[in-house]
């Protein structure tokens, strides 16, 4: 259970990884995307403009932006060639540095997904179902750190915003991938993309550093609203102990069928027998009254 956050030290930071701005193409400018996002509760966000050769390959410059009560880490969403479809990937890299070197011509996902880790970056596969990433696309990014299991954007644009399914299937081969989700904002007037999915961060301090710290080590929660307060394992791994803010559904799954859940309403804590949940890894899923989800990240049982 080495990835729980909540018996960490330090508090939760919400932050939003994956947003856009006028440096390529979103609607607002940067200085108004970060007063926006601070302005409705954020601790932190990644500006992660398009990285492409017609906006000048950016890493949007944000660090006049931190404070003692709200910070930004660089990143950027990497476009190189190419899915089995053709497409252009769209790989998430959240903490390049300012002066990560420009994709070259004969770069493809995997050699930049990995160069961009090498950097230091948290990699994630941004919205596989937005553009039907396969289970071999998503196998070639061997440097990821997590899928995008949940965007705004892509919910609003074709109700393809979710992808579990990618993330389930990974894990069932044994990789180890963490869940994000994201607003993806675009910030246009058209399409409402902010504010509804985030991350929940475990860290000592609202340095960049340890927030990108506490991501490399699996130390959050995602949330479109519930709050996970905690999660406990009995020692024999027979269930599992949830927490959380009023919700009326807990979910447990495993592989494939192998789940468990409970509902009612105003939950705020259960136990969940994990008898049926077999194998070396579960997630948990809890919803509110309103529909609105909060994810763990999977939890591998050693």
């Amino acid at each position: 259970m080495q990835n729980l956050p909540f018996g960490q030290p330090g508090r939760f930071f919400r932050g939003n990884l994956h947003t856009h701005s006028t440096v390529s193409d979103g609607a607002m400018s940067p200085d108004e995307v970060i007063k926006a996002y601070r302005a409705n509760g954020y601790d932190f966000i990644a500006l992660t403009d398009h990285f492409r050769e017609r906006f000048g390959f950016p890493v949007t410059d944000t660090r006049s932006y931190r404070d003692d009560e709200f910070t930004t880490i660089l990143g950027a969403e990497l476009h190189p060639p190419a899915l089995e479809n053709g497409e252009d990937w769209h790989i998430l890299a959240v903490g390049l540095p300012l002066d990560f070197p420009a994709a070259s011509q004969d770069e493809d996902g995997p050699a930049l997904a990995a160069r961009a880790r090498d950097a230091g970056a948290y990699v994630a596969i941004a919205h596989p179902h937005w553009y039907s990433a396969t289970i071999g696309d998503a196998r070639s990014i061997g440097s990821a750190h997590a899928v995008e299991i949940f965007n705004q954007t892509c919910h609003m644009a074709n109700d393809r915003g979710y992808g579990w399914y990618l993330a389930d299937l990974l894990l069932a081969e044994g990789r180890r991938v963490m869940a994000i989700g994201t607003d993806d904002a675009h910030s246009k007037p058209e399409r409402p993309d902010m504010f509804a999915c985030w991350v929940m961060v475990k860290a000592e301090t609202l340095d960049p550093d340890d927030l990108l710290a506490s991501l490399h080590r699996g130390h959050f929660y995602t949330s479109q609203g519930p709050y996970i307060h905690d999660i406990t394992i009995s020692r024999d791994h027979s269930n599992v102990t949830i927490e959380t803010s009023p919700v009326d559904s807990v979910q447990v799954s495993g592989r494939a069928q192998r789940t468990r859940d409970h509902h009612g309403h105003g939950i705020t804590t259960c136990t969940i027998d994990l008898d049926r949940v077999q194998g070396d890894h579960f997630r948990v899923t809890v919803i509110d009254t309103f529909g609105r989800r909060a994810w763990s990240n999977p939890i591998w049982l050693e």
